[in-house]
């Protein structure tokens, strides 16, 4: 009796030290389950935040870029830009375009409707020579913020000798007010723009003369 009495307070001992050792290891668990959930939950909040400053900086970089290429874009515009040619190299550059685009219409002209072949060879080269420096005047102008008159002007045909004649007038005025800008212009562009054609001007009148005379 005594001896079955020692067996099951033995193991009633066993049964209670599983129930502590149970109940230790369950608290253990508990205890690691909650921390390793705190820091996965930790985990992920960190990586939501980084995730969402990421993105925000990545959206601030983009403003940031597009806000400089629109300043440099305003900046290198030739409509923001005042012009600061003189008045009198404006005012070179007006006459000279309005000229020049003259010249084209009537070299045109008489391409077209030249009766000398002298002539028609003449207007072929107005053409050519004055479009190629309307269109660097042009290129000038836009970089100087002054803007030039565009639209070609409406000329009539009368005859060769008409045409040869004004040709030699519009030629001699042409080289003095060109030559003038070179020596006594103020920007720099516009008095070399003046000093080059001014040179194919020169040429023109030569040729013009020529010309005429052979109409006489």
């Amino acid at each position: 009796m005594f001896a079955w009495s020692s067996a099951t307070k033995a193991a009633e001992g066993q049964i209670r030290f599983a129930h502590v050792q149970a109940d230790e290891n369950f608290r253990f668990l508990s205890v690691k389950f909650v921390g390793l959930f705190r820091q996965i939950s930790t985990e992920k909040i960190m990586k939501s935040k980084l995730t969402v400053i990421s993105r925000f900086g990545v959206l601030a970089l983009v403003l940031a870029s597009m806000s400089f290429a629109g300043l440099a874009v305003a900046e290198e515009s030739p409509a923001s830009k005042s012009s600061s040619v003189s008045v009198k190299d404006k005012t070179f550059m007006h006459k000279a375009a309005k000229g020049g685009m003259m010249e084209v219409a009537m070299g045109r002209l008489a391409e077209q409707n030249g009766k000398s072949d002298d002539v028609k060879s003449f207007g072929r080269r107005m053409v050519t020579d004055h479009s190629k420096a309307n269109d660097e005047l042009k290129s000038i102008a836009e970089k100087k913020g002054v803007k030039l008159a565009s639209k070609e002007p409406s000329e009539k045909w009368s005859s060769d000798k008409a045409y040869m004649d004004m040709m030699v007038k519009d030629h001699e005025k042409d080289l003095a007010e060109f030559k003038d800008e070179a020596n006594n212009g103020s920007d720099p562009d516009v008095k070399k723009f003046a000093d080059d054609t001014a040179k194919m001007v020169q040429e023109h009148l030569d040729l013009a003369k020529q010309t005429q005379s052979k109409l006489q």
